[in-house]
């Protein structure tokens, strides 16, 4: 073991050149980032979990039913023991073969067959109020770090001079408000890193475990390499965009419909122009060139600009789906309820649709998008 992580933590690979780990350890003069601090996002994970629990039973909930948002879910399909075996053992969606089987065996009908399978998997849906306190959640918490890392940053040099970030590195002490920034925001990612197995469960759950991996990754990276000036940077553009898009959701569930049209297209401003522009101009220019010529590079350095072009390649396949369904919403004329969080379309238009209809097809024609782990589903919708 000992071995493993001598080999891990090689010097020549985390640190620049003529530089080690017994230069950044902790003095009475300054205090440098190490790697055993990360452990103290795990008890701080579990303690946002649990303020986020009391946080939407004591405020959001209150909040959302002030806003006459109900609680109530949907149609609750009669029991039936046989149909109950096929939904939980066999499939959700039997196929037409199936249902004409489970006709013959009911004697019933293929159409009710179809209706009990639709309300049957409408029963897992979330209610609009979970969804409610759920938006509220994450907003607080990202118009609070937005604000705060405005405030710490603004008192910064290297807001105003992006080569500040590179200056005398990795000899940049540690100060308190940037370690308590780095802390608060990789425990959330911690916290919902492990939630969203337990949360509403998203069709795009596979894309939001690869944002949260990256995400967490490149917080603990740039944190161990002292990198976390330009970190506080990535950090506060990418929490600009996500208190509007939480805002619009929010005002989606209480049927706002003008107030979440307004902040929609905010957010897809705020995303676009902080994300597509500001991000590679300022963030990439900076880690690229600026660290190249005062610094020179080095092979966590290279890690860690691989990973800045992943987070912006996903920002560039988000924000083409934005302008998509901008392009949908304006053809429409307004920004539609939420979908994301159903396991598939809602009730009312499952229970709309003609006879003979494939009930599966709800889910297949209008395909899916996601906004930095935030999907975009159906004609013209908004949900995380």
């Amino acid at each position: 073991m000992a071995g493993i992580l001598a080999w891990f933590w090689n010097e020549r690979f985390w640190l620049p050149h003529n530089v080690t780990w017994a230069d950044l350890k902790n003095t009475e003069e300054a205090t440098f980032p190490q790697a055993e601090d990360l452990y103290l996002a795990f008890p701080l994970a579990f303690c946002m979990f649990m303020g986020r629990l009391i946080f939407e039973r004591f405020i959001a909930k209150p909040c959302a039913i002030a806003l006459n948002i109900q609680a109530n879910g949907p149609q609750i399909a009669q029991p039936n023991a046989i149909l109950e075996k096929v939904f939980t053992a066999i499939t959700k969606h039997p196929d037409e073969k199936r249902l004409e089987g489970l006709s013959k065996q009911l004697d019933w009908d293929v159409r009710s067959i179809q209706r009990w399978f639709r309300q049957r998997r409408n029963q897992e849906k979330p209610s609009t109020l979970t969804k409610f306190c759920e938006s509220m959640w994450r907003f607080a918490f990202f118009l609070y770090m937005f604000t705060y890392g405005v405030r710490f940053l603004k008192k910064t040099p290297w807001l105003w001079n992006t080569k500040h970030c590179w200056y005398n590195y990795p000899y940049q002490p540690l100060t308190a408000d940037l370690h308590f920034y780095y802390m608060m925001e990789v425990s959330y990612y911690w916290s919902v890193m492990f939630s969203q197995f337990t949360d509403i469960r998203r069709k795009d759950f596979g894309v939001m475990c690869l944002h949260h991996l990256v995400a967490l990754v490149l917080i603990s990276f740039s944190y161990v390499t002292n990198m976390a000036r330009v970190g506080t940077l990535i950090l506060c553009l990418h929490d600009a965009s996500d208190i509007f898009l939480e805002a619009a959701k929010m005002a989606i569930y209480a049927k706002f419909q003008r107030m979440s049209d307004l902040l929609f297209t905010m957010f897809a401003i705020i995303f676009i122009t902080f994300r597509i522009g500001i991000f590679p101009v300022w963030v990439l220019n900076t880690t690229l060139f600026e660290s190249w010529e005062i610094v020179g590079p080095y092979p966590s350095w290279w890690v860690f600009n691989l990973l800045l072009f992943l987070i912006e390649g996903m920002n560039c396949f988000w924000s083409y789906l934005i302008i998509k369904m901008a392009c949908r919403c304006f053809s429409k004329g307004k920004v539609s309820k939420d979908e994301r969080s159903d396991i598939e379309s809602s009730s009312d238009e499952e229970d709309s649709e003609p006879p003979g209809k494939n009930p599966h097809a709800a889910t297949t024609t209008n395909g899916t998008s996601g906004t930095n782990g935030y999907l975009l589903t159906g004609p013209c919708t908004v949900d995380d």
